[in-house]
């Protein structure tokens, strides 16, 4: 279907890739992959017309059609989540457009016998015949359930993309690529910015894709559960494998051992063979048998092993210094936005020594969570950290806070004190930045080198409890391993807020799932957790078919009134929130305009006196705007809530 001749790709004097040859062919499922820098992103790139090749080419049929996904993108933020999906299907919506018009016309027209009006009606029935067999009558309820498989709320949809971090507008372009159908998917790190059930619900629906898929991702159990095929790219080649990555990595293996002892045999007999030419090289009554030597010698075909990226992290974390038995401990926390809450009346603990994962949807509390226990954010409630805690802290944006006008070594020097800054290159070595590397601005960085500089800060200074908030977005298989490797030596206590649950495995003993303003706990392993959970889903499904059985046979008399109750009550707690969220949008008109008189005041250079003040103001109105607006998206979510409630009861 897709075939990749002979690429070769030169960045300035560094070549790539060299003469890189393979196919794609319809229905594969290829997990692309290598270390950071290999030329992953690169060559998909390339594939989708991104970027052209130094040479060969891609060859493909002129009507295949690409969804490609890149790690970085430009978003566009003018549209509704909903309208920006619709563009999936911009043809479909010309078409009804045309549909819409064509029915117009035809209402205001009675020349019901004439040529011109038959015409209309027969190009109307063919349109809308057309309508129908590319799925018009249903494209509406595609994006609803895609948008919502990805993690989006039914109130997300008319809200601007622009109101959106980074990670959700990517999820937007990912439900735009699904809706599409394409007849190859390309997808540079889709699971970045997905939870563990937006991740799993994208496996669901690649793995029945009638299309094909080539996929950059450095989360193993998603490439095994999706790929059957695994292309790597290392020091310029391609290594083609018909098996998914954790097959891959023991063939690999196996392939380099019998590789590594055909070449070892084939050197002892080149070295035999030579040693025996020059011993009987000047004897003439060996001539005959030297001869036949060197012929042999010529005719043998040299045996390569094929070379090896060994350079990897190296990642030790330094010794724990001794703390209490209990690490920290909240009790009755409760983080709350106006009337609504995050996290309710919430109690947790954590000892000296564990290691802990943060699970859930995206949005139910584990990052604020994180940044309580940080005292970064106020809360209700009391948490106390444990004797001598001593806190290292790996934010999910840390990566991004770097300053990017100063270099690698700069971003170490600036923050490094004591004996450790007479060992900053070597801690930098240890993480892949030598050489000249360290003089990289932090503007140039990949985001896997971002992460890795913003690790060896983490580096910098003891600490006994460590709060790593997605530290594996960005990082490759192996550094990943690596990190997962040190975090299991530590001896400290380690919090884990992340959605990767081939590095969760092994390394975290508890699980505290966040859901509903509550969190859970579950003992033993992430996998564990996920097994359990399915169970629980299924005997909350029955309790529900149970509770709905009983209410569907209790007597009529009883069922009116307990109906009527419940409807009042809902009645009021929609007419209460329709209030608060007048009331919100109120005060959000009031400081929106109050930031324009203090955007003017700024930029009048007449006001150079008052600027400091005026400043302070502007962050206070700043915040107060962004914690109404908060307060505002969940009021609407809570009246969804209710209208959902209501409709139940309506049915009844």
């Amino acid at each position: 279907m897709v075939s990749v001749n002979q690429l070769t790709v030169d960045f300035g004097g560094f070549r790539l890739f060299e003469e890189v040859s393979f196919l794609i062919n319809p229905r594969d499922r290829i997990g692309l992959v290598g270390k950071n820098g290999a030329g992953k992103s690169t060559l998909l790139k390339i594939v989708s017309g991104q970027m052209a090749a130094t040479s060969g080419n891609i060859s493909m049929p002129k009507d295949l059609t690409i969804g490609y996904l890149p790690q970085h993108m430009v978003y566009s933020d003018t549209q509704t989540v909903r309208e920006e999906a619709e563009q999936a299907f911009s043809e479909l919506k010309k078409l009804e457009a045309e549909i819409a018009r064509l029915s117009q016309e035809i209402n205001h027209r009675n020349d019901y016998h004439s040529a011109e009006y038959l015409k209309l009606i027969d190009v109307l029935t063919e349109k809308s015949d057309l309508f129908s067999v590319l799925g018009g009558q249903n494209y509406q309820s595609q994006i609803e359930v895609t948008l919502k498989g990805l993690g989006f709320k039914q109130s997300d949809f008319t809200r601007l993309t622009s109101e959106f971090s980074g990670g959700w507008r990517m999820r937007i372009e990912l439900a735009k690529i699904l809706l599409k159908k394409p007849g190859i998917f390309l997808l540079d790190e889709p699971t970045n910015h997905l939870d563990i059930e937006s991740i799993q619900w994208l496996e669901d629906y690649l793995k029945n894709y009638p299309g094909a898929i080539v996929l950059i991702s450095h989360d193993k159990a998603f490439l095994d559960n999706i790929t059957n095929r695994t292309v790597e790219i290392s020091l310029g080649k391609i290594y083609d494998y018909k098996v998914a990555y954790s097959q891959f990595v023991v063939l690999r293996q196996e392939r380099r051992e019998q590789q590594l002892a055909a070449f070892r045999n084939q050197q002892k007999l080149i070295e035999d063979t030579e040693e025996f030419i020059e011993r009987f090289r000047y004897k003439a009554t060996k001539a005959v048998q030297v001869q036949s030597r060197i012929k042999q010698l010529e005719k043998i075909d040299r045996i390569e092993v094929d070379e090896f990226d060994q350079s990897a992290l190296k990642i030790k974390f330094p010794p724990a210094p001794h703390s209490g038995v209990v690490t920290v401990k909240g009790n009755k926390i409760s983080k709350s936005y106006g009337t609504l809450n995050v996290l309710d009346d919430i109690d947790f603990s954590i000892a000296r020594g564990e290691k802990i994962a943060f699970v859930g949807k995206n949005g139910e509390g584990k990052t604020t969570l994180a940044r309580m226990i940080m005292n970064e954010i106020d809360y209700q409630g009391s948490i106390e950290l444990g004797h001598q805690v001593k806190i290292g802290y790996f934010a999910q944006n840390q990566a991004d806070k770097l300053d990017n006008n100063l270099t690698v070594l700069e971003t170490v020097d600036k923050v490094a004190v004591g004996d450790i800054r007479t060992k900053i290159r070597d801690l930098l070595g240890a993480f892949l930045f030598s050489g000249d590397s360290v003089e990289k601005k932090v503007s140039v960085l990949s985001g896997g080198e971002r992460t890795r500089l913003a690790m060896v800060l983490l580096l910098l200074e003891p600490v006994n409890f460590l709060i790593l908030d997605e530290p594996t977005n960005h990082l490759d298989m192996r550094s990943k391993e690596i990190l997962k490797k040190a975090l299991v030596d530590f001896e400290g206590t380690v919090l884990l807020v992340s959605h990767d649950r081939e590095f969760l495995d092994g390394l975290v003993n508890r699980v505290l799932e966040f859901g509903n303003k509550k969190v859970k706990e579950h003992l033993g392993g992430i996998y564990d957790f996920l097994r359990k959970k399915r169970l629980e889903n299924l005997k909350e499904l029955e309790m529900i078919t149970r509770s709905a059985n009983e209410t569907s046979v209790r007597p009529a008399a009883n069922q009116g009134r307990v109906t009527f109750e419940e409807r009042k009550e809902i009645n009021k707690q929609l007419k209460r929130t329709a209030n608060d969220i007048e009331t919100a949008e109120n005060e959000i008109s009031r400081l929106e305009n109050k930031l324009n008189e203090l955007n003017a005041i700024l930029q009048n250079p007449m006001q150079e006196t008052v600027v400091d003040s005026v400043y302070k103001e502007y962050e206070l109105v700043q915040g107060n705007l962004k914690s109404q607006m908060d307060l505002w998206e969940m009021l609407h979510e809570k009246m969804e809530e209710l209208e959902s409630q209501k409709k139940v009861l309506d049915a009844e």
